[in-house]
């Protein structure tokens, strides 16, 4: 896609010989009686930037981005610790939380993609990845690990929203400098440590019985290796989604959520900072999170 930006322009100029002074009374006159000229508005021709081009997002039919998605899930097994893949019964309830979260959010899918499901449901803190398909194709789960989301019952710690969350370059995210809290733990993971932004958004507070709801940035990182990592599994955050660091540095250099950071750094060099060096996008890369519930809801049943 070829875009471009065109910048109408018009400069104010007093002759060549800089800028006039203002006509006062006694001021020179013009033969015939009028006033010496003042400033003089000179329109320029509109110019012209130049023209960004925009690679498009990569689009892969049914059958090549199942194999991709096959590929994807043997280097998850390989690469990240406690990766788990599972049984059918359950991968079907997968897709359809997704779907619905999908639905009810109006979001689209119109190429072949993965979608970063979160359940924040206290019994499974689990995240599972998913190829989805856009039309009648079956999706496919590709597996995933132990996550933790916002908790309940302390002061300033909100449940993490539930919907879908777009990694848009509206938005530039970062990288944790592994620095040390007044406890001694890097909250957001060692140094390098990738951080997703999906920007603000209202969370319950968990720690008031009304749920009465606030904003918060969400996002996406690592926690404390030494102390935190090994707790994942069980909602522990401040409302953001903490993941194993094995997941952070394959999602980094996968590019799981990164399709439109990675057309952004094609004209942005922020983005192109950001993202790794020899990094290696999946084809099937995508820029959604999909934070489910899976947990009866009161009322029913």
């Amino acid at each position: 896609m070829r875009i471009v930006y065109p910048v109408a322009g018009a400069i104010m100029a007093a002759g060549l010989g800089g800028c006039a002074p203002p006509v006062h009374a006694g001021s020179p006159a013009m033969p015939g009686g009028g006033p010496a000229p003042g400033p003089v508005a000179i329109a320029l021709p509109a110019e012209q930037n130049p023209a960004i081009d925009i690679p498009p997002l990569p689009s892969l039919d049914d059958d090549a981005a199942r194999a991709e998605a096959v590929r994807l899930t043997a280097a998850m097994q390989r690469d990240i610790p406690h990766f788990m893949i599972p049984p059918p019964d359950r991968a079907a309830e997968w897709v359809r939380l997704a779907r619905d979260q999908l639905t009810r959010g109006d979001a689209i899918v119109d190429r072949a993609q993965v979608l970063m499901v979160v359940d924040r449901n206290p019994r499974v803190q689990t995240v599972c990845f998913i190829l989805a398909l856009p039309g009648e194709g079956a999706w496919q789960v590709l597996g995933g690990t132990r996550v933790s989301t916002g908790r309940t019952g302390r002061k300033y710690y909100y449940l993490t929203p539930t919907g879908v969350f777009v990694n848009s370059p509206d938005r530039l995210g970062y990288r944790a400098l592994g620095t040390r809290n007044e406890n001694g733990i890097r909250g957001i993971g060692a140094k390098g440590m990738r951080v997703w932004d999906m920007g603000w958004q209202w969370a319950e507070k968990g720690w008031l019985p009304s749920r009465e709801r606030g904003q918060i940035r969400l996002e996406i990182h690592a926690t404390d290796p030494d102390f935190l990592e090994s707790r994942l599994g069980h909602p522990a955050s401040e409302g953001c989604v903490r993941i194993p660091a094995a997941l952070n540095v394959f999602m980094d250099r996968h590019g799981l959520l990164d399709a439109l950071y990675e057309q952004a750094a094609s004209y942005d060099g922020r983005f192109r900072a950001l993202l790794p060096r020899g990094r290696t996008p999946t084809p099937i890369t995508g820029d959604k999170l999909v934070v489910v519930d899976s947990a009866p809801q009161a009322g029913s049943g």
